[in-house]
């Protein structure tokens, strides 16, 4: 197997890191148009707020749904087909997008483009975790999701390049059909191709990874690592301008710059998380010190006095930097199952995540509600320390894999 930087800018690489790149754009992109889309709908005040938490949870239960799905399909029938059929409903799901005239039928793209967005991070993370030599893995897929999150900073900018939030919906979908013919040159990896010549290996079976004890409880506590993460998108970045009213800030704060700074953190958070893991030699011990950084700057958002827009903004950017280790929880996720389940597990870890913003959203709204807390920030410290606890909970219940030679089976 190559070990030179050949292997490391190779075609999976580059390819999925530009399919994670339309995925995160594609997947952000409602966070920025959400407030004009919803108003030109014909709503505002807490009809707004709730419509697009609600909006927010159909895409989260496409996600789930899609993930799955194409996780099953990397496994059964190769890991570029999964991603072929990622592509191929995401971009049908976004261009469809841009001629929704209400809620519902808003509800139902945002479905349908969580549906092919689920599979492309699993697929192709698998994809780049197998074709290269272990010592370089998580530098690979650290390159992967830092395009990725360059992605959401593209569709930030969209709040000023593009003035029609349904043109951003079209350039959004239109991207992945561009993708889709630039991915015919991609092959599966040789650890999945003599996996295939193995016709009494079982693979893609959903059923194993719930039915055995040890695969169903790596399966889970891979997931809560990742819940903060989406604890921060779906909540503290996609409700930026709720939460600067209410901490009282006096300029109102953007959805497009919230956007763009909380990812332009993830950026850098993604790079340095997955230089770490590599300087540690251990996935595990780089995510417990962001957990750590992610508990104290979501206590200065919370509570610390804030005064204008831009200290706002720079919060965001450090929340966004502290809950950037989303690479080290793929590639562990990735790490820790066999071949034959292993673009199934990877592709079930995010999308599982995703889904549980269903939980912390409702959780948040009830607990915001007149009959309990009343106040969006304490809702969100009582959803956010829940949050934390599992995930570093979950960080001492998994083996460390950074050693690990991928082409092992689950039997």
């Amino acid at each position: 197997m190559k070990t030179d930087s050949a292997s490391f800018f190779s075609a999976a690489v580059i390819v999925s890191a530009l399919g994670y790149f339309v995925d995160a754009f594609d997947l952000l992109l409602f966070g920025v148009v959400r407030v004009k889309s919803l108003t030109e709908l014909g709503l505002s005040g807490q009809a707004l707020t709730d419509a697009s938490l609600s909006l927010q949870n159909w895409q989260m239960a496409g996600l789930f749904a899609g993930g799955i799905g194409a996780g099953i399909l990397g496994d059964k029938l190769g890991r570029v087909k999964a991603l072929y059929y990622s592509i191929a409903v995401y971009s049908l799901g976004t261009i469809l997008n841009g001629f929704v005239n209400s809620v519902e039928m808003y509800a139902v793209c945002r479905f349908l483009a969580g549906v092919g967005l689920a599979g492309e991070l699993g697929a192709g993370i698998t994809l780049v975790a197998e074709s290269m030599p272990k010592e370089k893995r998580g530098l690979g897929t650290t390159l992967v999701a830092s395009v990725g999150m360059s992605g959401a900073l593209a569709a930030g900018c969209m709040g000023w390049l593009v003035t029609d939030w349904r043109t951003a919906y079209f350039i959004g979908g239109g991207m992945g059909l561009i993708l889709l013919v630039l991915r015919l040159s991609v092959s599966d990896s040789e650890i999945y191709k003599r996996l295939r010549e193995r016709p009494d290996i079982q693979r893609g079976r959903i059923l194993d990874l719930i039915t055995s004890r040890s695969r169903f409880s790596r399966l889970m506590n891979s997931t809560l690592l990742g819940v903060t993460t989406w604890f921060g998108v779906g909540i503290l970045m996609l409700l930026a301008p709720e939460f600067g009213v209410a901490r009282g800030i006096p300029e109102p704060v953007s959805p497009a710059l919230a956007v763009v700074w909380f990812h332009l953190g993830m950026v850098t958070g993604d790079i340095s998380s997955g230089l770490l893991s590599q300087y540690l030699r251990s996935r595990l011990k780089a995510m417990r010190v962001f957990l750590a950084l992610q508990a104290v700057l979501i206590a200065i958002y919370l509570f610390a006095p804030l005064q204008t827009v831009g200290q706002m903004y720079f919060l965001i950017t450090l929340l966004g930097f502290a809950g950037g280790f989303w690479a080290v929880f793929i590639t562990n996720a990735t790490e820790q199952f066999g071949s034959n389940l292993r673009a199934t597990a990877a592709s079930a870890v995010p999308s599982i995540v995703r889904l549980s913003f269903v939980p912390m959203a409702l959780a948040f709204q009830w607990l915001k509600s007149p009959e309990m807390t009343g106040s969006t920030v304490y809702a969100a410290a009582a959803v956010g320390v829940v949050c934390l606890a599992l995930a570093v909970w979950s960080s001492f219940r998994l083996e460390e894999t950074f050693e690990r030679d991928m082409d092992y089976l689950e039997h």
